[in-house]
């Protein structure tokens, strides 16, 4: 079955039919013209994108001078929810923890997600391969894994981690050209989060536990983005 695309602009509406071989971004391309359209939600059988979106969300590397914000960000308790320490986050531990990301001496890549040029929330990424123990729950040792916040609490519910997580993908396919799929995983409870990865392109899979510092057991959803199949 032809799966098809829309494209919104406005109260204007264009679509196709994905052809043979191609991903869902190019249909989106295909008859949206010289723009770039952004994902609003590939979760339906109908694909559907859009033109000059709100919010407009942007990536950039971050750096030591936003660690102020990560503070407050992993301090907010709607991020604490899901993104629980065994001890209150201070700027001393943020710093130890991210620090060395930002240096480039670990691994994992750290992004600041900007919205109408003003820091909201991040994006952390990296090779499960450097993880063993996530590489064993996905089909692709290989693939990239992924995690966000949407910090400001202001911007919780409006489409923020949507165009993010798609900023994200974008800027993915550029850094990591030969990887086949991404990774999330979220805890099972936290509906919104696997939303924003359903209306990315993101496939639910396994349910996993995963064990917290504190010594409890939290179950995840293994979520997998076929890298081909949505933006080619």
């Amino acid at each position: 079955m032809a799966v098809r695309v829309v494209v919104a602009e406005g109260g204007d509406e264009r679509s196709t039919e994905v052809a043979p071989g191609e991903s869902w971004a190019a249909a989106a391309r295909r008859v949206a013209g010289p723009h770039d359209p952004v994902a609003l939600d590939l979760s339906g059988e109908v694909k559907r994108f859009v033109l000059d979106p709100e919010p407009r969300v942007t990536l950039r590397p971050m750096t030591r001078g936003d660690l102020p914000a990560v503070l407050r960000w992993r301090s907010a308790p709607h991020v604490r929810r899901w993104w629980a320490d065994t001890e209150t986050p201070t700027i001393d531990t943020v710093t130890r923890h991210y620090g060395p990301r930002i240096d480039g001496t670990e691994p994992t890549r750290m992004w600041v997600t900007e919205v109408h040029g003003r820091s909201a929330g991040f994006v952390q990424d990296y090779r499960l391969r450097d993880h063993p123990g996530f590489a064993v729950l996905t089909p692709d040792p290989e693939a990239v894994g992924v995690d966000y916040v949407v910090g400001e609490p202001a911007l919780v519910d409006r489409g923020v981690g949507t165009a993010m997580l798609w900023a994200w993908v974008r800027r993915a396919r550029e850094h990591y050209p030969d990887v086949a799929s991404y990774f999330a995983a979220p805890d099972h409870r936290n509906r919104a989060s696997l939303r924003v990865l359903d209306k990315v392109g993101f496939v639910r899979g396994t349910w996993f536990d995963e064990p917290q510092r504190d010594g409890s057991v939290t179950t995840m959803v293994g979520c997998t983005m076929s890298v081909c199949r949505v933006l080619g």
